[in-house]
């Protein structure tokens, strides 16, 4: 699988990732190479036009992309086609799964992930978007931030309250689950500048009244939140795998150029200044490595994986910074150079230590749920 995963991506080189990053246009050619070979339903049931693996194939498949020096450019282009309809493949009808799945597998529509608005971010409970029942359709209106590909996308996976807060025994009951039409009559996308990853877009939604068929609901109104959990182990399984792949790349661009700089009539990466910090960042994304196998191998064995994929998404995040940081300064002046790319890799992995779930609620996830510690937010 990575071997077939290189060699596509082998088609898009340097100057390909460059350009996006520069003109931000989204990798049409490197979406349409993937799923034309099948790639985007790697973990979509067969039945519904997938391949069926796991996850731990999609990690294989998301961090060869990365390691390519596609970097979070090429990876955020086709993330949701990987694990994004897990809570309609596990939870939707026989009807929903024919619909939806099959040309999100074909690379025929694209989705988008709407779930963070801007008084909420990751207090989900705290969703204000509405969605209010009338026969056979709601009427949902609100506002997300920070919703990748939105400017591409077809469809979206949208969660919002069919209830007010405080109605159901927990803070989050009363969320239902939609993946349905982005129409553009009715939502407004509005891009956001942003430091890195320029050919993914990420943009705010302002929605207003938008007619979303009931049909187009997943699951019981009001458990959506429920549904959407399924998702979330995957995201930060395979954002490890993905920043783990950055850092390999950056790791080898630097190891490449400490072999050929020549400074005081001696290659750089004879100086044990220069290896012991790659040394360390080589063995530090092999130990996140480890962790994010172990992660999506308890994900596919339908073990409860939360304190590892959470783990992986840490230290995955905090080994790619470390080695993209650390390429930038083998490279010295040279690395702040576009031209030398690791300058894009840093401000790509940046996104790793940011989302889905910030460093700092990991760690109390997993103080409270694997030490036993009292929750203390």
């Amino acid at each position: 699988m990575r071997a077939a995963i290189e060699k596509i991506c082998a088609r898009f080189g340097d100057d390909y990732w460059l350009k996006r990053d520069s003109d931000g246009n989204f990798p049409e050619e490197f979406y349409r190479a993937l799923a034309d070979d099948g790639w985007l339903g790697v973990c979509i049931p067969q039945a519904y036009g997938g391949s069926g693996l796991g996850v731990s194939e999609a990690a294989v498949m998301m961090q060869a992309v990365a390691a390519s020096g596609a970097g979070l450019s090429g990876a955020s282009a086709i993330h949701m086609n990987i694990f994004g309809l897990n809570p309609v493949a596990v939870y939707g009808t026989e009807d929903q799964k024919r619909r939806m799945l099959p040309p999100i597998a074909a690379g025929k529509e694209k989705a988008c992930f709407a779930v963070t608005e801007p008084d909420a971010g990751l207090e989900t409970a705290k969703i204000k978007t509405r969605a209010e029942r009338r026969g056979d359709v709601y009427t949902i209106t609100g506002a997300k931030i920070w919703i990748s590909t939105a400017q591409v996308a077809d469809k979206m996976l949208l969660l919002a309250r069919t209830a007010p807060p405080g109605a159901g025994r927990k803070p989050t009951d009363g969320l239902s689950l939609f993946y349905t039409a982005l129409d553009r009559r009715h939502v407004e996308v509005r891009e956001i500048a942003k430091m890195g990853r320029k050919a993914v877009d990420s943009n705010q939604l302002f929605i207003d009244a938008l007619p979303v068929p009931a049909a187009d609901r997943i699951g019981e109104e009001g458990r959506g939140f429920e549904y959407l959990l399924h998702g979330f182990n995957p995201e930060r399984i395979l954002v490890a795998a993905e920043a783990i792949g950055l850092g390999r790349a950056a790791l080898a661009r630097a190891s490449s150029y400490a072999k050929g700089r020549v400074v005081f009539d001696r290659p750089i990466g004879q100086n044990q200044a220069i290896q012991h910090p790659l040394a360390e960042c080589w063995m530090e994304l092999e130990a996140a490595d480890l962790m994010m196998l172990k992660a999506a191998w308890q994900y596919d064995q339908g073990m409860a994986c939360g304190p590892a994929a959470n783990a992986a998404k840490y230290l995955a995040a905090e080994a790619g910074f470390k080695a993209c940081q650390t390429a930038i300064a083998t490279h010295g002046g040279y690395g702040y150079a576009k031209e030398y790319h690791v300058e894009r890799y840093l401000r790509e992995v940046m996104i790793a230590k940011l989302a889905p779930v910030s460093p700092q609620l990991v760690l109390c996830f997993i103080a409270e749920k694997v030490l036993g510690l009292p929750k203390s937010y």
